[in-house]
Parts: structure tokens; sequence; C-alpha cells
């Protein structure tokens, strides 16, 4: 697991306070307008939008805000003009970052994101400067149950169509290509296997390592700033660190 991953982690394993709870609502909402536009409203129809609103339920969004949501995507409600855009950049210690966003507003966001590469150390780039360091794969987290037979469950999983599973103490990930990931999750659900989320990703090619607590923590503002914008979807980095250093920016 890269250190992105383990700080996405240790982040989720704090406690949302109500100011950064609206923060997530917006989010999550930007993605169901998004998804709903694109492909429809009816969620048995258009998988993406089945993940969004999977993913805010699990946030704890309301449901008559993923509703509302659902209907400004599908033109019954009030309209929103979002657009989604990707920056790409360098943070401090060489670290490619990339950045996913969903505004209204694409000066202002543009703005907002130059602001805190050049705050926080690193510089904005151009088009294409670190996607090529990610690749794009599909993640099904899956609850472990009490009794758990880890290889039936694999020989499941690689017969459903994945590609590996990473087991932990308390969860298992299923590793698919993105274009499989709505197929092997169907699978794995219509077998019992409890589904925590299913969504893309991008996982780094290769990682940074980060050996100086004074460039960690320039670094984790910098993600911290980007992943707390509104218009900012998904941060990705392709950084390794001491794990201690994240959990004690956190405190």
């Amino acid at each position: 697991m890269s250190g992105h991953s383990k700080w996405a982690n240790i982040k989720r394993a704090k406690a949302v306070v109500d100011a950064k709870k609206a923060v997530i609502y917006a989010k999550m909402s930007r993605e169901i307008i998004v998804a709903a536009k694109q492909g429809g409203g009816d969620p048995n129809a258009n998988f993406r939008l089945r993940q969004a609103i999977d993913r805010a339920k699990a946030e704890g969004v309301p449901n008559d805000n993923i509703q509302r949501a659902i209907e400004k995507g599908t033109g019954a409600g009030a309209s929103d003009n979002f657009e989604e855009l990707v920056y790409e950049g360098y943070g401090p210690g060489g670290v490619a970052v990339l950045v996913k966003c969903t505004t209204d507003n694409r000066n202002r966001t543009a703005g907002d994101v130059r602001s805190y590469f050049s705050k926080f150390g690193g510089n904005l780039g151009e088009s294409g400067c670190v996607n090529w360091m990610f690749k794009e794969r599909g993640e099904i987290q899956v609850e472990k149950p009490a009794k758990f037979d880890e290889d039936g469950f694999l020989l499941e999983a690689l017969e459903a169509g994945a590609e590996d599973v990473e087991i932990s103490d308390d969860e298992i990930l299923v590793i698919t290509k993105s274009d499989n990931l709505e197929e092997v999750q169907n699978a794995l659900s219509k077998s019992g296997k409890k589904v925590s989320s299913a969504q893309s990703n991008l996982v780094p090619l290769s990682t940074v390592e980060i050996t100086s607590k004074d460039t960690a923590k320039l670094l984790l503002k910098l993600l911290d700033n980007l992943e707390n914008h509104d218009d900012v979807q998904n941060v990705f980095a392709n950084f390794e660190m001491d794990q201690d250093w994240m959990s004690e920016y956190l405190n």
C-alpha cells in the first residue's frame, strides 16, 4: 500500500467534525450530480451513479441530499453546471500529485489549486506531466467475516474476474481492471459477500521516499488543503513516509 493510501486510511479513521461534514456532503453531492447527468438517474442502470450513492451513504449523507443531487443531475431540480477537471504537478520532495476536481468555476478552482502548490513547496505542471506515473484499477473492499476461508475466497474472486486480493486483519481488498469492476462487484455481492465500497482508483507505478520530517509536513499540508477544498473530489500522490508522521500531523 502506497504512502498516500495509508494517509487516506488514517484520515478516514479519525472522527469527522461537523465543520467537515458539510464539505464531504458537498463533494458527494457533486459526484452524484455529474454521474446522474452523464448516465441517467436510475442507479440500477448507471453503475457510476450507484457507486457515488454507495460512497455518499457510507459517509453518512442523508437520503434527502442524495435524492436532490440526482434530481439536479437529471434536470428535475435546480441544476448546477459542473465540469470535471484534472490538475497535475509536483509536491515537496518531488512527489507526483494528481488532483481530480468537479467545479462550476474553473478559474476559481485553477487559482486555488495553483496557490496551494505554491504555498506548500510544490509546482503545478502541465497536463500529462505526472499521470503516466499512475495506473487505473478497480478496488472492491469486502468485509472480512469471522469465519474466513482465504483460499476459497481467492479462488472465487479470481473466477469472478479479479486480478488480485489483498487481505488485512479486518478487511479484504479485491483488485480488478477498471472495466471489470461492476462485473466482479456483482458476482461477489450475489454470492453473499458484504461489499463496503467499489470504485476506480489510481495507484502509483513507483513511489518517492520522504526522509525529512519537514518535507513530510509540507507535503501533508498540501494534500490536506487540496482534499478539503470543495471543488476537489480526489487527490493521488506517489509517496512513502513514516506512518507516525502522518498520525502526528492529524493529531
